[in-house]
């Protein structure tokens, strides 16, 4: 949210095109880290999902760099959410590491 808080103060030819993947990237996240919750019956699916979610944090980390170098954003406010995609991504892949303890077992 604080994404798209920040993007509504970028220019409005920003519109279409950073503010747009900026957004669609972070709230992707979520949406996967969703998805992989669902999914956690099935081991694969659910590594994927999460895979996926780092991916989506990653790439939101490329648009804020970005968003510092149009001048969109200063380094502070690009510092504080960078840094809260590192620690993300890092639970993500813990996840990942330790799959076994999250995953479901199937009823049968």
């Amino acid at each position: 949210m604080v994404i798209f808080e920040k993007t509504k103060l970028f220019p409005s030819n920003e519109k279409f095109s950073m503010v747009d993947q900026m957004r669609r990237s972070s709230r992707s996240v979520c949406a996967n880290l969703a998805e992989a919750w669902r999914k956690r019956r099935y081991r694969a699916a659910f590594i994927a999902k999460l895979n996926d979610a780092e991916s989506e944090a990653c790439e939101t980390q490329v648009w804020l760099d970005f968003a510092v170098r149009c001048g969109y954003l200063n380094s502070d406010e690009r510092d504080e959410l960078y840094n809260e995609y590192e620690i993300i991504m890092k639970q993500i892949v813990k996840m990942i590491g330790k799959v076994d303890k999250w995953i479901l077992p199937v009823k049968r």
